[in-house]
């Protein structure tokens, strides 16, 4: 493999703040045509309906200013300028300089800025990633260290307020150490796997550096990171399409990259679901949770990494091979969430009145759910209108749990159709004080607790009831809420959860999750100065401010996977 610190230097004649066309020509094809038609960059295509309304916010949300980065890597604050609507054929914010309209700018914006570059790891020289948390108060254990999905908020900011190199860097190091032979005890892991986090190691006898990752074999548990590879492929996605760069996607070892993670993932074996069975404390959710199984957060960012992987993948002949399945698991992947996966009053109601032990391909309760096993709680959460995925779907057992990253996620990347990303907000917005209270927001819903807890999580001391991972509250939320509230067309739930979280967010010290039934107190183990809770924040205000970095992170609905079946029917098929 060649060195990727040897690359050019792509983006040299860019300034600070421009931003070029990205690879905008791929959102909205249908998959079956990747197999028909070569891939061609069209810049001057026209918007969608969708984009059209990105624009139509954007202006609607004018007014205010905005913090961009000096020369000497200090922000700077920008006079709000004259609002002019782009042209129906051009993409505001892409096709021309990034808008400086939104808020009015808080005094947090510019601390979280100052604390956000005060966490920038540097190896040689260069900047490669953010450290989880700069609280020194207590012991490191891996705080220390860049995580690839604590870094996605930070490399979103980086990406919005025009500095890409960092992004570039963190890619190009993270995708070497995959390179790295990795075990644990006697076993060897699979050669795509992405690591959870990396150190720098500072030598001062022989004034050198060294990477040191984390596969998993340091990790609590020592569980190999599933979700690390996938945010891996979306950050590349990003990058490519805020900048336009698309020399750094399509370099031969990015490309092994993702083959390797997608190899991975669409493997055959005794699977007879589409979705990925993962082991307990795989993704964020890094502890025992009872979420082994088919959790929702894998399931929704594994789609989105595939419809990312359709969009940067070179159509040679490895690249082809990979497409083929990819487009075949996608249709199967996206029909057995939507049928299966998916919870609303109605489909509790059938639920509830369920018959079991059927047999044969004609069978209603497909998964033999014992109707005994809904919770009490479920029946009072759910609002009439509104619904969710729910945690998680396997033989006799489905997970009622809200789990917030991966409604969200599904949201952007159109796993949900645009009915059940309204559902979803309609559920937040019905249920706020449950998911939201006085800090957004909640990981999942509800807590699990006594008998169960024990049960569950082994007697975690630190996912005890309302805390951390069980029911706990963490700031980070806050990017993803804003992307799916912006994508549904409901600013105005983004900018109510913001406002709550600037009451508290500098004055408590950026902490990493926030405990108690409303989110009222700072968790009793959670880091200060936790660098994606600044991140989360700042990439919250952005997109609020400027829309139309919502394509970044969004993809829009392809429309040969829309259901043909009515929501009424989807358990009968």
């Amino acid at each position: 493999m060649s060195s990727p610190d040897a690359d050019d230097n792509q983006n040299k004649n860019m300034k600070n703040g421009d931003v070029l066309c990205p690879l905008a020509e791929f959102d909205e094809y249908d998959f079956s045509k990747l197999l028909e038609k070569p891939r061609l960059l069209n810049i001057d295509r026209q918007s969608s309906l969708d984009e059209r309304s990105l624009n139509e916010l954007s202006i609607a949300l004018n007014s205010g200013l905005s913090c961009r980065a000096t020369d000497n890597g200090l922000p700077r604050i920008y006079e709000p300028l004259e609002i002019i609507s782009s042209p129906v054929g051009r993409r505001s914010g892409f096709n021309t300089p990034r808008s400086h309209t939104g808020f009015d700018a808080h005094p947090m914006v510019c601390e979280a800025w100052d604390a956000l570059r005060r966490s920038l790891v540097y190896f040689r020289g260069q900047p490669v990633g953010t450290i989880a948390a700069l609280d020194n108060s207590e012991e490191n254990l891996n705080y220390d260290q860049v995580f690839v999905r604590d870094f996605v908020p930070s490399a979103l900011a980086f990406l919005m307020n025009g500095e890409p190199e960092i992004v570039k860097n963190f890619i190009l190091k993270t995708l070497r150490l995959q390179s790295w032979e990795k075990k644990i005890d006697r076993f060897q892991l699979g050669e795509g796997v992405m690591p959870a986090s990396f150190k720098v190691l500072h030598d001062p006898v022989r004034n050198s550096e060294t990477l040191i990752a984390d596969f998993g074999e340091s990790a609590i548990g020592r569980v190999a990171p599933v979700d690390s590879g996938f945010w891996w492929i979306i950050l590349l996605r990003a990058y490519t399409k805020s900048t336009g760069d698309t020399s750094l996607a399509e370099l031969p070892e990015c490309q092994k990259g993702m083959r390797l993670i997608l190899a991975l993932c669409l493997s055959e074996g005794f699977d007879t679901f589409p979705t990925l069975l993962c082991a307990d404390g795989c993704c964020m959710i890094d502890r025992r949770m009872g979420v082994y199984g088919y959790p929702i957060e894998i399931q929704a960012l594994f789609f989105m990494a595939l419809r990312c992987a359709l969009l940067l993948l070179k159509q040679d002949n490895e690249g082809k091979e990979f497409i083929e399945r990819i487009v075949k698991r996608l249709h199967a992947l996206s029909y057995h969430m939507r049928s299966y996966f998916w919870l609303d009053f109605k489909q509790l109601n059938d639920i509830y009145r369920f018959k079991t032990e059927e047999y044969s391909h004609t069978a209603v309760n497909k998964f033999n759910v014992m109707p005994d096993s809904l919770p009490e709680w479920i029946f009072d959460f759910m609002p009439a209108r509104g619904g969710y995925f729910i945690g998680n779907v396997s033989p006799a057992r489905m997970d009622f749990r809200w789990f917030c990253l991966g409604n969200c996620i599904a949201i952007l990347s159109s796993l949900a159709t645009p009915e059940q990303s309204t559902a979803i907000m309609d559920l937040i917005e019905s249920r706020w004080e449950e998911l939201v209270g006085e800090m957004p927001l909640k990981v999942c819903y509800p807590a699990i607790e006594t008998h169960e807890w024990r049960i569950v999580t082994g007697c975690d001391p630190k996912n005890t009831r309302w805390s951390y991972h069980n029911g706990g509250s963490w700031p980070v939320l806050l990017w993803l809420l804003t992307a799916a509230c912006v994508k549904t067309g409901r600013p105005q739930i983004a900018r109510r959860a913001i406002e709550i979280a600037e009451t508290r967010l500098v004055k408590d010290q950026w902490p990493e999750y926030y405990d108690g039934k409303l989110g009222r107190y700072i968790g009793k183990q959670a880091r200060k100065a936790q660098t994606w809770s600044v991140a989360g924040y700042l990439v919250a205000k952005m997109m609020l401010e400027d829309p139309s970095h919502l394509g970044m992170v969004s993809i829009e609905e392809d429309r040969q996977m829309k259901p043909i079946l009515r929501r009424s029917n989807s358990w009968t098929l």
